[in-house]
């Protein structure tokens, strides 16, 4: 695309930063045909004292579980005023982002798995618990979202850990690693009935080898997701659908997670969501660089939509609208024409993308990719910064996210976001609901200034934001603070610009220069002045 030079006839721009095929300008503020993302700015957010695993939104109400033991107001300190016992689940207002008093529960084990009704009217958690409030619910319950109390008639007995579940408004399909269910065989998949938890006899089908992770329902089919090689005994790895009736194995088209190896390397299904008809998918890869980025797929075929193979693991997944929004910690995303693999490794604890296909995978066949040429999505400019937590042991930070049209809110084990305390849970807004005050990065240098036959010629390389792709560049001279000339440029941290601009107009004498760089939304910085340079 064509910069906007403005005043600027004797600029020139140097190494120019090209539209790279799967990359897009998209950002709060965006060009024409490319979806808007919400905000890099944090909200204030309630906090916890462990990990979030998942979480699920009903109105302006997110469910969030885990294993944590505490909650607390946004920008408490642990053991603060404020903080109060919440065991391994919680609930916050999404608009406010403040701690629910009403919904106060005690799981005696983590929570693994939140999941809503389609009428809004339950929510549902699986996991590792075999008590809620002191009552038993081995591994499931339901709490009413109107009055935030336990169903105590829904405790349906699963005998080991419950990792995924999918539900319509009659039935609950729960799957894991377990093989009983209310003394009834199962092999790590199920169905009950939402009003008393009692088994649905004509569903088993069985995910043969290995866990189920993620569980989708659309229409009479029950998409499945997980570590397994076999669903109801035939070659399904890591996806397939199944009769949400009989369980009976159903047609599933495209093959997103590679068999694994013989060596220890495999690729799952981490999380599933499905809108308007198109199911998307979170992997990631174990050992060795299978598949760890994200895919979509036509519920009703499993055809493939579009397949990301940027690699760092992906665990949670979430489409809004235009927007698909991720979880994990990418760190190299150069199959979509975007940043590349450093050394050491930089990792990128959340991605937008284009919810449709907008180019093919640029790896090269043969360099740890399976995917070259495939469809892909757009890359788009959002990159908040999440801290690397620790509780875990696993060294990540996001595990979760969830949200709506308005806001996007994430979970998992980080300290901070962009370099503020804010512990497990943050939420983003879009630009009309955001402060809109993450602007381009402090990083921009001093320019070099050198003296040319027609004038004092100034470079600069640019910088980057968080969530603008766009930035405009003005120059500077000596203490002046208008501007001799702007230019628009296209900035990403893996393609920061270089600019040029000759001044044919200074004056006789010494002369220094800056560089003011401003986003869409007016977030400014300005770099230090450069030598002096005599003209």
């Amino acid at each position: 695309m064509r910069a906007s030079l403005g005043a600027a006839a004797a600029l020139s721009l140097v190494g120019a930063a090209f539209m790279p095929l799967g990359t897009a300008t998209a950002d709060t503020m965006p060009a024409g045909g490319v979806p808007a993302t919400v905000s890099a700015d944090p909200l204030p957010t309630a906090q916890v004292d462990g990990v979030v695993w998942s979480m699920a939104t009903v109105g302006n109400t997110v469910y969030a579980t885990g294993n944590f033991t505490k909650a607390r107001p946004a920008g408490v300190k642990a053991g603060g005023a404020g903080e109060v016992a919440r065991g391994n689940i919680m609930a916050f207002d999404l608009t406010t982002g403040k701690l629910s008093t009403s919904f106060v529960h005690t799981l005696d084990g983590q929570g693994l798995r939140l999941m809503a009704s389609p009428d809004g009217k339950r929510v549902y958690v699986g996991g590792d618990f075999t008590k809620v409030d002191g009552k038993a619910h081995n591994h499931l319950a339901a709490f009413d979202t109107a009055t935030g109390k336990l169903i105590d008639s829904f405790a349906p007995n699963v005998h080991n850990r419950v990792r995924a579940i999918a539900a319509t408004n009659t039935t609950v399909y729960v799957g894991g690693n377990f093989f009983n269910v209310n003394g009834k065989s199962r092999t790590r998949l199920a169905a009950v009935k939402a009003s008393d938890g009692s088994n649905i006899d004509t569903w088993r089908p069985a995910a043969n080898d290995d866990e189920v992770y993620a569980l989708a329902v659309y229409g009479d089919r029950v998409i499945v997701g997980g570590r397994f090689q076999q669903l109801n005994g035939e070659k399904h790895v890591g996806i397939g659908a199944v009769s949400a009736t009989n369980g009976g194995s159903l047609a599933w088209s495209s093959k997103p997670i590679p068999t694994k190896d013989g060596q220890g390397g495999f690729s799952y299904v981490t999380d599933l969501r499905i809108q308007n008809g198109v199911v998307y998918g979170a992997a990631d890869g174990e050992l060795y660089h299978w598949f760890d980025g994200r895919f979509a797929a036509k519920a009703d075929t499993g055809a493939l939509v579009w397949l990301d193979n940027c690699y760092g693991a992906t665990y949670g997944i979430l489409p809004v609208g235009q927007t698909v929004y991720s979880v994990g910690h990418p760190h190299d995303c150069s199959s979509l024409g975007a940043f590349g693999e450093t050394n050491p490794k930089t990792f990128h604890r959340t991605l937008a993308e284009t919810f449709d296909a907008r180019g093919t995978d640029q790896s090269k066949p043969g360099t740890n990719s399976n995917y070259s040429k495939q469809p892909i999505p757009a890359l788009l400019d959002w990159f908040p910064k999440l801290g690397m937590g620790s509780f875990t042991k696993q060294y990540q930070a996001a595990w979760a996210v969830t949200g709506n049209s308005t806001y996007v809110a994430m979970g998992g084990e980080f300290p901070n976001v962009n370099g503020k305390a804010q512990a497990g849970l943050v939420r983003f807004a879009i630009k009309a609901q955001a402060p809109n005050k993450v602007g381009p990065t402090t990083g921009i240098k001093a320019p070099t200034v050198s003296r040319t036959s027609t004038g004092l010629k100034v470079s600069w390389t640019g910088t980057w934001d968080m969530d603008n792709g766009w930035l405009h560049y003005e120059v500077l001279r000596d203490s002046s603070t208008t501007a001799l000339t702007s230019v628009k440029r296209l900035s990403k941290f893996w393609a920061e610009p270089s600019m040029t601009f000759t001044d044919a107009k200074a004056a006789k004498g010494k002369h220094t220069y800056r560089i003011r760089v401003h986003d869409p939304l007016g977030n400014t910085i300005t770099s230090p002045a450069s030598a002096a340079v005599t003209w």
